[in-house]
């Protein structure tokens, strides 16, 4: 039986290393020993320019690294695009870093794991809600 992914935007990223006693942590923790999760390089660098001193930004790089990663193409950014067009013409405007998250996980049929709201607004778009 094929294992589902779950794409972990980073604010459950956040969430997990700050408060690790959180309910979201708990739920990422599982998904992380039953490697369901997989990362993106856009949310591996939110996560690395919010580090504070070197020794944070090697250990989210360490964690990371052995993580699986969607690689992100020409059909990405243009997915990316098009969702952007359909919102602002709806008066929606969202981070490109958040359009092209949720681009990768339409394509690759995968739920987004995420604390932001705003991922609601995007047509399509599967939410991880197991927690």
């Amino acid at each position: 039986m094929k294992k589902s992914k779950v794409l972990v935007d980073t604010s459950i990223w956040i969430e997990y290393f700050n408060k690790p006693d959180s309910t979201a942590a708990a739920s990422l923790e599982e998904l992380i020993i039953k490697e369901n999760v997989c990362v993106a390089g856009v949310i591996l660098t939110e996560l690395l320019q919010g580090a504070k001193l070197e020794k944070e930004f090697n250990a989210i790089l360490e964690s990371f690294i052995v993580l699986p990663f969607l690689e992100i193409t020409i059909d990405t950014w243009i997915n990316a695009g098009k969702i952007s067009f359909s919102l602002r013409r709806k008066g929606i405007t969202l981070p490109t870093t958040d359009l092209i998250i949720a681009a990768l996980a339409i394509e690759n049929d995968f739920p987004v794991f995420t604390m932001d709201l705003h991922f609601k607004k995007i047509p399509d778009l599967k939410l991880f809600t197991e927690f």
